[in-house]
């Protein structure tokens, strides 16, 4: 659909995030369709947007959950997707966030250690409850990506090594409270090359058949998320190739082929919209300072990430595009958006659109400098609402208890 990003603006002010439901739901029907004829789950990763509306959105689409807190799994069950169709992933879980989940009986806990494993096994003894569990197997794969998205890799904290993960799954089918269902890896985010994917799924399916062997049935082959997208130029992952990819490393094992896409999801689903305030020259260094900033999308700060940022007005009249930084409001040089982008020049009160915002987002927003956090839209089917509103300062100090007038 087309979407009128002006009229967005002035209804519900900047900065603002649009999401597109419609592309959400083409992007969940092709990868759901590339595992055709096999069993498999799509469960959504909450961490890359987890607006409710989102979460039900594509619950109703027939996606599970993939948390990594028990926020999220809370948020999941909220927005109306089933217990069995969630899985609780995460290497720092706490007692009352095991215990929590296993009231819930969702589907399966992926377990990141040894030391999870005793404290699951004794919780759910306690519960007098059977835990179902996958182990995040670390195949030691370079997924060529991001080193702060990278986690497959021995020096990164997620999962266990083969010869761990064989003695946990022994001890495990040993146990009167531990169901090993599961087997989970997941090398890393924004993968846009095969080949690590292809040996790390070997790799961790050689050892489907070697705890098969020893009694070990496992029936959930959890192969994570991370299929790249295009932010600039990047080739991305052929979908057909990924199963292929999948498929062919499991071939002859009974499973259901789990993947917890996020990014593929919802990145290219969502822009934030920002409005220009002023333009200003350091010698001869062009900043365009917009009413959005590092606390709205971290990204580019935290990783210098690119996104592409298109200007939402005529400046053929205004003279040649020259390069400028699109910077926020944020007291730290670090705030900023795009770097050298070309852009015409700017009056206050421009409109930008910056691209492929919708994963990692909101949910890396922040208050920092008081700021509240950007309102949310999604438009589907030619219609647009409200999903978030924007949020106050009284949103922001509601839960500070003592306030000065209290001391007085």
């Amino acid at each position: 659909m087309s979407i009128d990003f002006t009229a967005l603006a002035q209804k519900y002010g900047t900065p603002l995030y649009v999401y597109d439901f419609d592309v959400i739901s083409e992007n969940y029907r092709k990868l759901k369709e590339a595992f055709a004829g096999h069993k498999s789950l799509i469960a959504y990763a909450v961490k890359a947007n987890s607006n409710l509306s989102v979460l039900k959105h594509l619950g109703e689409l027939g996606a599970g959950a993939d948390c990594v807190s028990i926020g999220e799994v809370r948020r999941a069950r909220t927005a109306g997707i089933a217990p069995y169709r969630i899985i609780f992933s995460g290497v720092g879980k706490r007692d009352e966030e095991i215990e929590q989940a296993l009231r819930e009986e969702i589907l399966m806990l992926n377990l990141e250690s040894e030391a999870e494993m005793e404290r699951v096994e004794a919780i759910a003894k306690t519960l007098g409850k059977e835990a179902r569990i996958s182990i995040r197997v670390n195949p030691d794969v370079d997924p060529k990506t991001h080193p702060y998205i990278s986690t497959g890799l021995h020096e990164n904290k997620f999962g266990v090594a083969i010869e761990t993960a064989k003695r946990m799954y022994i001890r495990a089918k040993n146990s009167d409270w531990l169901d090993p269902v599961g087997i989970h890896f997941h090398i890393g985010s924004q993968l846009t090359e095969l080949e690590p994917i292809r040996e790390a799924a070997q790799i961790v399916a050689d050892l489907v058949r070697s705890l098969a062997a020893i009694g070990v049935e496992i029936r959930f082959f959890d192969v994570g998320g991370g299929l790249g997208v295009v932010y600039d130029e990047e080739t991305t992952i052929d979908l057909a190739q990924y199963a292929e990819t999948i498929t062919t490393a499991i071939r002859g094992l009974d499973l259901t082929i789990v993947c917890e896409p996020g990014r593929y999801l919802v990145a290219n689903a969502g822009w934030l919209l920002t409005r220009v305030l002023y333009e200003k020259r350091n010698g001869d260094k062009r900043f365009v300072i917009v009413d959005a900033a590092m606390n709205d999308l971290l990204r580019p700060s935290l990783y210098k990430a690119y996104h592409r940022i298109e200007p939402l007005f005529d400046g053929s009249d205004r003279g040649e595009a020259s390069p400028a930084d699109i910077v926020g409001p944020i007291c730290e040089s670090g705030d900023w958006l795009g770097k050298e982008v070309a852009l015409p020049p700017t009056r206050s009160g421009d409109l930008l659109l910056i691209h492929s915002a919708g994963a990692y987002g909101f949910t890396m927003a922040s208050n920092y400098n008081t700021r509240g956090r950007a309102a949310e839209v999604t438009c589907e089917g030619g219609a647009c609402r409200l999903i978030r509103k924007r949020e106050s300062f009284e949103d922001q100090i509601r839960l500070e208890t003592e306030p000065l007038e209290e001391k007085q």
